[in-house]
């Protein structure tokens, strides 16, 4: 899947692939400055907050480095028959933001579909879940304190300003659950300025940072946090607890009073290693994702004319003389071979109209695609979905 995102990333870091991620602390700009509004603007962030029932701490707003209690800025809006929902007060969020405030919106890409399709396009990318959080700093308010995350992040700034404060690790790739605690900051600065629209920074797993807008005066700074979540060994351990259940060794009660029957233990474990290596574990985690959401295809809403891959992760594809299989989402397809041509279109991650894609691939696109959609490793092109891909992945038709 192509996406401008990834290729202004790309440009801006000077980076080819996405192996580079967690690697080191790197910060670039983008040439691509029409992108920027048209990844996300102060309002249309307001407004997917005033149009949803959110709660903290998808949703949060903090002053003077303290979180506002969610009672200041939430309503319960009161249904004819008496039934309540949460809703934000778009008045008291105003004068807040008017005073002075940040605003943080986590995983933006479940409510908004271009975010929805950038974090897709990421993952496909990089190979790893990837989620968005949004921030919205006006006028002098400051940030969060000087932390370190747990996930590596690439920062875009999209409009206004804000100043950074980035320094190295303590602790070599710390983690949420971890032996030792990692409570001091480092003193080595790798970035102390300034990020103006078209910035791009990336921030490896457990540097020290924060921002703020303190000192800066009237105005406000719109940033995106594309969060991205790798493997690690302790993951591909946590897996193979998974895979021991096989075993009946690992399925018996612990002996406390005779451990010699801790050797046995021991050995069959070191074999679990061996037959289970990492890459196995890095195949089946994509591999196995369970599809993601979306609207589900109904005949009686009339027939199926435009779909996406919306698969976490590229379908894996294989061919094996007169079949193709299709491996994604946790579940194996086979197909006819001849079909392979209207598999790979229709799996590329862009946009499918069925009706110009039969005048490449053949009518048999259409039978695939309803099969493809039943499976759910290709939804529906809905109107909403489709604003997430105009102008930012192309037709892969076209």
């Amino acid at each position: 899947m192509e996406h401008r995102l990834i290729s202004s990333i790309e440009g801006a870091l000077g980076w080819h692939r996405a192996e580079q991620i967690g690697r080191a602390f790197v910060r670039g700009r983008s040439d691509d400055t029409e992108l920027l509004s048209r990844v996300l603007t102060p309002n249309r962030l307001l407004d997917i907050a005033m149009r949803r029932s959110l709660n903290r701490p998808q949703f949060r707003v903090f002053q003077k480095s303290e979180e506002v209690h969610p009672a200041v800025y939430f309503t319960d809006t009161v249904s004819p028959r008496g039934q309540s929902i949460p809703m934000v007060n778009m008045h008291r969020l105003g004068g807040l933001l008017d005073e002075g405030a940040t605003l943080i919106m986590d995983q933006l890409n479940v409510f908004d579909p271009t975010m929805e399709v950038a974090c897709r396009a990421l993952q496909w990318w990089s190979h790893e879940r990837v989620q968005v959080n949004a921030y919205l700093t006006t006028n002098e308010a400051s940030g969060f304190p000087l932390h370190w995350d747990d996930h590596d992040v690439i920062i875009v700034q999209l409009a206004g300003e804000k100043k950074w404060d980035v320094r190295d690790t303590t602790r070599t790739a710390p983690m949420y659950r971890d032996a030792d605690p990692n409570s001091t900051p480092s003193d080595t600065v790798l970035f102390d300025g300034v990020l103006q629209p078209g910035d791009i920074m990336h921030i490896p797993r457990g540097h020290w940072h924060q921002a703020t807008r303190a000192a800066k005066g009237s105005g406000y700074s719109l940033h995106v946090t594309f969060g991205i979540t790798k493997r690690t060994g302790a993951s591909w351990l946590a897996w193979l607890g998974d895979w021991c259940r096989e075993h009946e060794v690992f399925r018996h009660d612990l002996d406390r009073q005779h451990a010699t029957g801790h050797e046995s233990l021991v050995e069959a474990a070191a074999r679990l290693v061996v037959e289970r290596p990492p890459t196995d574990f890095l195949t089946a985690y994509e591999q196995n994702t369970a599809p993601g959401r979306h609207v589900p295809f109904l005949d009686i809403f009339g027939p199926l004319d435009t779909v996406v891959c919306t698969t976490h992760f590229p379908p894996q594809v294989r061919t094996s003389g007169d079949t193709v299989h299709v491996i994604a989402a946790g579940k194996r397809l086979t197909l006819a071979a001849k079909a392979l041509p209207t598999i790979r279109l229709l799996l590329s991650g862009q946009p499918i109209v069925l009706g110009e894609a039969a005048a490449v691939v053949g009518a048999e696109v259409v039978e695939v695609a309803e099969v493809l959609v039943k499976e759910e490793l290709c939804a529906p092109l809905t109107d909403e979905l489709s604003s997430g891909y105009t102008g930012l992945v192309t037709n892969a038709v076209s």
